[in-house]
């Protein structure tokens, strides 16, 4: 990935919360990353990122996946709804955001 497409697209640390979902409007496993973080009361920021290529490939080589949600939590890619899921289950997301 050139430094252009990085530079175009905004990264997590650019964000003023902790967490930062990326996402489309229409996806089914964004609106419950939502829901879950809106549950917990955890601020959190939203990318939008359709039709954006240069953001997908920017989060395919920061995180590793090619579909939405791609949650941060500071700066580092946790995955998708059913990892920050798990995350939740677990407690690991109050602790990763203490």
């Amino acid at each position: 990935m050139g430094v252009d497409a990085a530079r175009s697209f905004p990264p997590p640390d650019a964000f003023e919360t902790d967490v930062v979902v990326y996402l489309t409007p229409w996806c089914p496993y964004c609106m419950m990353a939502r829901r879950l973080l809106d549950s917990r009361k955890i601020s959190y920021s939203t990318h939008d990122v359709t039709g954006d290529q240069r953001a997908r490939e920017w989060l395919r080589s920061a995180s590793g996946q090619h579909t939405v949600p791609q949650v941060f939590i500071k700066g580092r890619s946790i995955g998708g709804f059913q990892e920050l899921a798990a995350l939740d289950a677990s407690g690991g997301l109050s602790r990763a955001l203490a």
